[in-house]
Order: structure tokens, then C-alpha cells, then sequence
């Protein structure tokens, strides 16, 4: 489903990814972790080609990121760190928007919205404009806008920043039921969600994957207890 063979990013003389390999296969639910500036958010950019490869490969879901951009693109979920929200428009007209961009059939169209509203807990500020809502609810919106084309690939990051306790649960849950549907990267600095989310832990310092591993595995690995304990273990 996701495959970077040698990838490579430099920003000028800065090198934000080094070399980065790894294979993800459909259905995975991947914890991407690392420190701030370890090259999490450039990674996760080139994978919805958003940013270009210095050099190396890229195919997510048989698509080339740097030659099959927009065909990628309507395959594809994405969350980044601050939702790409407009803030006079209502949420269902947001939302509306987001289907037509993704090419969803106008047949289909209602339908998806409705659907993701359900899902998102929503309904209720359907018609309210997004700008007076609340940063919880924002990010929901954002979560709603990255799952309305029921996408192959779901790549969420931070995606329950700024919610309150009940709301992270529903997105864990929201999560945790595209298991064996969709492949979903997952990157937050809430280590326990991921302990309870991600089959698999992916890692990265510096720009360089210093561990790739199902969740059991990588414990037993790093004879530690909890996930906490091997990101400090690797990252410090």
C-alpha cells in the first residue's frame, strides 16, 4: 500500500530525511513518532505530495507521488497539525466543498456528508459557521474532511489535539474501527494513544527510522514496559 524506497529530503544544506525505507502494508494502523524536528511532518507531506523527494521513491496505493500527484491525492485522508478549515463557511458547506474537491459523485455527495457528521459527533453544528466554534470542534471538522472520501490511505496528524477527554475517546474509537479497512499513519505525542491504537510503531530521528516494529515486538526488543520508556530509550 505504502512503499519509500531510499527517500531523501534536504532543505538546502539541511537534511531533513535521511535515507528512509520501510514498507506498509493495507490495512495497517502505523504510531509514527519522534521527537519535534525529527522529520515526522516532512514525511507525512511528501506522502499526500504535497512536497517533492530531494531523491528516492514513493508509491502510495500504486501511485507515484511525484508523477501521479492528483490522482494520488483523491485516494488519500489527511489531517495536518492545523486543519485546513474556512472559517466563514458552515460545517456542511465545508464539507460539501471537501467532497467536490475529492470527486465524490454528486449522487453520493449528501450521503458522505451525513455520514461523516454521524461519525465525527458533528450534527449538531452542522449549519453553524466554523468560526465561532470551538477548537474541539474544529479539529473534528478537519478529522471529517480527511475521512469523507472514505480513503484508502488516512494519514492523521496530532488528530485529537485540542480535544477534551471524551472526544479523544471517540476519535481512539473512530480510529480503531478503520483497522483492516484503511491504512492509517498515525503521529501524536500522546504515546498511550498510540500504545492503544497502532498495531505498529514507526520511529524516526534526525530524519532516520531508528526502529520499525509491531508494538509487542519493539517492547520485547527494547525490554521495556511501555512505549514511553523505548521512545526515551531511542530518541534521547
Amino acid at each position: 500500500m505504502i512503499i519509500v524506497e531510499s527517500l531523501v529530503k534536504n532543505f538546502g544544506s539541511f537534511p531533513a530525511l535521511r535515507n528512509v525505507s520501510f514498507e506498509i502494508k493495507k490495512g495497517e494502523i502505523v504510531g509514527f513518532l519522534g521527537q519535534n524536528g525529527a522529520g515526522k511532518t516532512t514525511l507525512m507531506r511528501i506522502l499526500t505530495s504535497y512536497l517533492l523527494p530531494s531523491s528516492g521513491k514513493v508509491t502510495v496505493g500504486g501511485y507515484d507521488v511525484v508523477r501521479n500527484s492528483l490522482a494520488l491525492r483523491q485516494k488519500i485522508g489527511y489531517l495536518p497539525e492545523t486543519p485546513p478549515l474556512y472559517l466563514d463557511m458552515t460545517t456542511r458547506d465545508y464539507l460539501r466543498f471537501a467532497a467536490q474537491l475529492k470527486n465524490i459523485p454528486a449522487a453520493r455527495e449528501r450521503l458522505q456528508i451525513d455520514k461523516v457528521l454521524e461519525e465525527c459527533d458533528l450534527k449538531d453544528v452542522a449549519n453553524k459557521t466554523i468560526g465561532i466554534l470551538s477548537k474541539g470542534f474544529k479539529q473534528r471538522i478537519g478529522i471529517a474532511q480527511a475521512i469523507i472520501n472514505d480513503p484508502e490511505v488516512l494519514i492523521l496528524d496530532e488528530p485529537t489535539n485540542g480535544l477534551d477527554p471524551i472526544q479523544i475517546l471517540q476519535v481512539r474509537k473512530l480510529i480503531k474501527n478503520l483497522e483492516h479497512k484503511q491504512t492509517v499513519i498515525l503521529s501524536t505525542h500522546i504515546l498511550s494513544e498510540i500504545q492503544q491504537i497502532a498495531q505498529r510503531v514507526l520511529i524516526i530521528k534526525a530524519g532516520s527510522v531508528v526502529a520499525d516494529d509491531l508494538l509487542p515486538n519493539l517492547l520485547k526488543k527494547e525490554n521495556q514496559t511501555s512505549l514511553e520508556n523505548v521512545f526515551l530509550k531511542l530518541t534521547s
